[in-house]
């Protein structure tokens, strides 16, 4: 007796192909790869949102390339051609304004440096030791003291320096770098605080304590544990005094009286004399050169500024 086999059935597709699931998240992979085309409305937005970035960006740099352009015009054409377009460069611009005060311009670089070197360190000892405190001791008045803090914040500098002002006048600070230098290691800037203390917060307390079994104190803690950790804080800490000290005028022109400790930006505000002609160019030239140790600044520090600020603002 024999008995007949069913008939094989047989399809032209191949044993491996994909069924129509994953056909279809095939498909979906393949259009959010390289072979992905935006539909019109997608490409109109994308093109009208880059073009509203551009020029928002031709906006906010336009006057710092007028500056740079008007350093190379004679002073009589600064304010004529308020566009960019150079049809002769005047170099001796810089030679003059170098010259032009009653010292080299190159002193008051050096005074400005002087001062920002001095709150940069006084910033950095002073707040990251007050920071300290506030993250990792427990004392008496602490979230009193805490929020007073930041209260101060929020202080406008014209509030309290008048009377700043006459306390240094009299202990004779006054047309010295004192003023703008000593209340840095006193931990004067809460921004600074406020930000290390984030910071700190962020870092396990187990380190402190597997620190404190090996027998080390708060001091050891604070400079072998949390102060290698705090980098990145440290560096924008260090970015942003060094901006705001360099450009500081209001406080500079308040306690600097002789043109010998004037700093940059009090150098550049002799340029403007009420009662004769302002030389523009020499004045944008210098000007140009002021601008020169905070682009140097930011662009070193750039990556460390936006990571510190990055990391306490998760915290």
């Amino acid at each position: 007796m024999t008995t007949e086999s069913a008939p094989r059935v047989t399809t032209d597709a191949p044993r491996n192909a994909p069924g129509p699931d994953q056909a279809h998240r095939k498909g979906s992979t393949t259009a959010r790869g390289t072979g992905y085309a935006p539909s019109p409305r997608q490409r109109a937005k994308s093109v009208l949102k880059h073009a509203v970035l551009i020029t928002a960006a031709i906006i906010m740099i336009y006057p710092l390339l007028w500056m740079i352009a008007s350093s190379f015009r004679p002073s009589a054409d600064v304010f004529r051609a308020p566009g960019l377009w150079l049809t002769e460069a005047h170099t001796e611009n810089y030679a003059t304004g170098w010259n032009a005060l009653t010292s080299p311009f190159g002193t008051y670089l050096l005074n400005s440096a002087l001062v920002v070197l001095g709150a940069v360190i006084g910033n950095l000892v002073s707040c990251s030791m007050a920071a300290y405190a506030f993250a990792r001791l427990d004392f008496r008045g602490k979230k009193w003291m805490f929020a007073a803090m930041l209260v101060t914040i929020m202080l406008p500098i014209h509030v309290v320096i008048v009377p700043q002002y006459i306390l240094f006048s009299q202990i004779g600070w006054v047309n010295t770098f004192a003023p703008l230098i000593v209340p840095k290691f006193l931990a004067t800037d809460a921004f600074f605080i406020f930000l290390m203390v984030q910071f700190i917060r962020g870092i396990p307390r187990e380190l402190d304590e597997a620190a404190r079994i090996d027998g080390a104190g708060h001091p050891r803690i604070f400079l072998q544990v949390i102060l290698p950790l705090m980098t990145p804080a440290l560096a924008t800490t260090t970015i942003f005094t060094f901006i705001w000290t360099w450009s500081d005028f209001f406080s500079q022109l308040i306690y600097l009286t002789s043109p010998d400790v004037f700093t940059v930006p009090v150098a550049l505000r002799s340029f403007v004399d009420a009662q004769s002609s302002t030389d523009w160019g020499a004045m944008f030239a210098m000007s140009v050169v002021s601008l020169l140790p905070v682009f140097i600044a930011f662009l070193v520090g750039q990556k460390f500024l936006v990571k510190g600020i990055a990391t306490t603002g998760i915290k």
